[in-house]
């Protein structure tokens, strides 16, 4: 059975939703309940929780003034999740000072010790996407950091990350690339490939 992207079992699709809204404005509030929580973890570990909550409103608040302008035909993965990321990320970037400093005051917490914890476990964790945050403050250019952040921890595919972005495929892998480059050296030749990459999506 072949499933529209954004349609869940027994519910309407994004698409649908965002088209209903455009005469039914209180339709786009299924938009919110699906994807509120995903969208404000996101934005929670760029800029903390109090950005967070503000910046997770403004995204919606967006996406509702623009919903006549999505364009269902461009969507892939997950319907309206890429646009709602887009989004976020873009408003992001009118953040970027308090990321920098938040990443930089993030870089200055040593990691915790636990030695109970097997040493291959700790050094996998220390690639993987949570313990990231620590290391990227070493100052990734912003929009390298944006496409690994919503590898990371948006959890979007690479086809999902360029339309998120608005670039070329060739583009998100080209920047991811050069991310995993500067966190390899970040991490003392560590591999960070861990990061979540979606099967399919590659």
């Amino acid at each position: 059975m072949t499933v529209e992207p954004g349609v869940r079992t027994g519910a309407e699709s994004d698409a649908s939703v965002i088209a209903r809204s455009r005469d039914e404005p209180e339709a786009f509030a299924a938009l919110f309940d699906r994807y509120a929580d995903e969208v404000h973890r996101y934005l929670a570990r760029r800029l903390g929780g109090e950005p967070a909550d503000d910046l997770m409103a403004e995204t919606f608040t967006t996406a509702f003034q623009q919903r006549h302008r999505y364009d269902p035909s461009r969507a892939t993965g997950d319907g309206a999740r890429p646009w709602l990321f887009g989004i976020a990320t873009n408003l992001v970037g009118r953040h970027r000072r308090a990321e920098g400093r938040r990443f930089k005051a993030m870089a200055r917490i040593p990691a915790p010790a636990d030695h109970e914890e097997p040493l291959a476990d700790r050094a996998a964790a220390r690639v993987g996407a949570q313990a990231v945050g620590r290391e990227l403050a070493a100052a990734l250019a912003a929009r390298h950091r944006d496409v690994l952040l919503l590898v990371a921890w948006g959890g979007l595919g690479y086809e999902e990350v360029a339309q998120a972005l608005g670039v070329p495929i060739g583009t998100v892998r080209s920047r991811l690339h050069r991310a995993r480059s500067k966190l390899r050296e970040a991490l003392g030749g560590s591999d960070p490939t861990t990061l979540r990459e979606v099967p399919g999506h590659d």
